[in-house]
């Protein structure tokens, strides 16, 4: 009995729902998809203490663990003998404070207990043993390459007042004791620890311009101190390229990732379009150094013989229309770097390398580009600076066809103010397969799950508005970040939305931390995720976590606006009950879908 009149209070309360103008009513499939998952989630209900995160033998380096997991309501959970707070399902999330090292926690319910090891490790680099330099800590760690009279720099961790310097060749180079400041990580913006920590090793550095050109071999570091000394090669070996043997890389990959230094730890900067062909002008490891300052990993690259830097002239920049896209194009004598600069209403392309030669422009008029200005800042650079009609920009493509360099430049939907026909949307339900299960709630409940119900959920409340609707994955089954971003490349949505539920690294707080995040990454795309967020949170009074600029996959994507929202937190106890009633999933839905439609429509 009281299963049938909790249903009928779901489609009372479903009746009363605010809906989206002209809106169809809610199909009975998806009613019985919510009420079969309610009925799952009291499956879910704890019949014993568990602990799903961390597993036992974890390694961190944060400074404090948040444990997940879950108990029988009744009674008290313990963790070293002190009691914790619990939902009122029984969740439970409590921080605590690690030590370097081995640090244990045992947990207590009634006769049942569990014991879970997590071992801290330290971030600080080694410090020097008696009269030796830091382990690992002498520079280059790698074969380096650098251009002639560029500077060379040197560094190692040392004792305190040690005397340190470093032989080049027939050069002797004095290292000075530095005061070195450690930065957080990125994400440490996501747990509010983002100030700078002054490293208690000494490091010592130094400095000298690279030599017209040569083999230098390894530097060899000497140290003395108290009347003791030692020598020890660095592990890399340092070459200054000659003028005279330059070398090419030309990119192989649809989108060569250029960053701002030699390692994935560094920024991405605008992918190099296929073909893009640039002179080397410094190497580290596997990493390449390109003539306009960006670093490309060697897989992505060929690289042959140059006489001459790669240069080019421009001229005729004319434009054609074809089905949705405006094409520019750019003709070259060689397929150049290029940087682009996206803004709310203008998009500005720089080319590299470059030189103009431009007097005359044909822009086709149309109802996407108010004007095309350029200008040469410095020798070598041009820009293009696009001004568009209206403040919303729905896509770009980047490509070369030989050395003419394609704009591609979307067009703007046409609104249809009654429903959603002709609009494509794409919708990646995150994680997904055995291996990927995403973050898990306290019961062991994965992200994946959660997100492909409301997924397939908002999937049909969009196709009853009438719009087309494309999905990622429409199973429990593994999908390749690759995979999901070609799809959207090859499918060119109306708009891209990736669903997921949020966790936190080690060092934030699980059981205080809750509400919805919106991440963006070009700018076309930010204004849909402000919108969004902003909707949700207000129609569905959620906590807000924040709307943040994030360099993510399913961001990346610039054919479409993309964006990534994180509907709640699976790690909070108190959330996780929302995240897993179905009344909630459905107000979540019809909040999705009704923002979706009134963003589409209202451009």
């Amino acid at each position: 009995m009281q299963k049938y009149l909790g249903l009928a209070f779901l489609i009372l309360l479903l009746v009363t729902l605010p809906t989206w103008a002209n809106s169809p009513p809610i199909h009975s499939p998806v009613l019985q998809k919510l009420h079969a998952q309610k009925l799952h989630a009291q499956k879910l209900q704890p019949k014993k203490l568990q602990v799903v995160y961390p597993s036992t033998g974890h390694e961190t380096t944060a400074s404090q663990i948040f444990l997940i997991g879950t108990a029988p309501t009744p009674g008290q959970v313990s963790v070293n003998g002190q009691p914790i707070v619990r939902s009122p399902a029984g969740h439970f999330a409590p921080s605590f404070p690690l030590r370097i090292g081995p640090n244990q926690f045992t947990l207590r319910y009634q006769e049942q207990s569990l014991q879970i090891n997590v071992t801290r490790q330290s971030i600080e680099p080694s410090p020097p043993i008696a009269t030796t330099f830091g382990p690992d800590s002498l520079t280059p760690a790698v074969d380096i390459a650098r251009s002639p009279g560029e500077l060379l720099c040197f560094s190692a961790i040392a004792p305190p007042n040690a005397l340190v310097s470093v032989q080049l060749a027939d050069q002797i180079i004095p290292l000075q004791p530095q005061t070195i400041v450690n930065l957080p990580e990125n994400s440490g913006v996501l747990t509010g620890l983002t100030q700078p920590t002054p490293s208690p090793s000494p490091e010592y550095a130094g400095c000298t311009i690279a030599p017209p050109s040569g083999e230098l071999g390894q530097p060899q570091y000497r140290l003395n101190l108290k009347g003791s000394s030692f020598t020890q090669l660095a592990p890399g070996k340092i070459t200054i390229l000659s003028p005279t043997k330059l070398e090419i890389a030309q990119v192989t990959v649809p989108a060569g990732i250029a960053r701002t230094g030699p390692s994935t730890d560094h920024s991405r900067l605008t992918p190099l379009p296929q073909g893009t062909r640039a002179t080397i002008t410094g190497r580290q490891g596997d990493w390449l150094r390109l003539d306009y300052g960006a670093w490309i990993n060697r897989k992505e690259v060929k690289i042959f013989p140059g006489s001459v830097p790669v240069r080019s002239l421009i001229r005729g920049i004319i434009s054609r229309q074809i089905p949705n896209w405006t094409e520019i194009r750019f003709p070259l004598q060689a397929p150049v770097p290029v940087s682009l600069h996206q803004t709310q209403t203008t998009l500005k392309l720089i080319l590299h390398n470059t030189t103009a030669q431009t007097d005359t422009i044909r822009l086709t008029r149309d109802r996407l580009i108010s004007r095309l200005d350029w200008q040469q800042p410095q020798p070598g650079t041009v820009e293009y600076t696009f001004t568009f009609e209206t403040p919303q920009q729905w896509g770009y493509k980047l490509r070369y066809q030989g050395t003419t360099l394609i704009l591609s430049l979307r067009h703007p939907p046409k609104p249809n103010p009654k429903s959603l026909s002709g609009f494509k949307i794409l919708l990646d339900p995150g994680h997904g397969g055995p291996e990927d299960p995403g973050s898990v709630g306290p019961t062991g409940y994965p992200e994946k799950d959660i997100a492909l119900l409301i997924t397939k959920a908002l999937r049909d409340q969009l196709v009853q508005r009438g719009a087309t609707v494309l999905l990622t994955r429409d199973a429990d089954i593994d999908v390749l970040l690759g995979d999901r971003i070609s799809l959207i490349n090859q499918q060119e949505p109306t708009i891209a939305l990736s669903l997921h539920y949020n966790a936190l690294p080690d060092d934030g707080d699980a059981a205080n931390t809750q509400g919805i995040a919106t991440f963006w990454y070009n700018a076309q795309s930010h204004d849909l995720a402000t919108f969004l967020h902003d909707h949700l949170t207000q129609t569905l009074d959620r906590p807000s976590y924040g709307i943040y600029w994030n360099n993510l996959a399913l961001t990346r994507p610039t054919v479409a606006p993309a964006v990534l929202l994180e509907l709640g937190f699976m790690i909070n106890p108190i959330e996780f009950e929302w995240i897993t009633n179905p009344q909630a999933q459905q107000k979540l839905v019809q909040s999705l879908a009704d923002g979706i439609a009134k963003w589409l429509t209202d451009r």
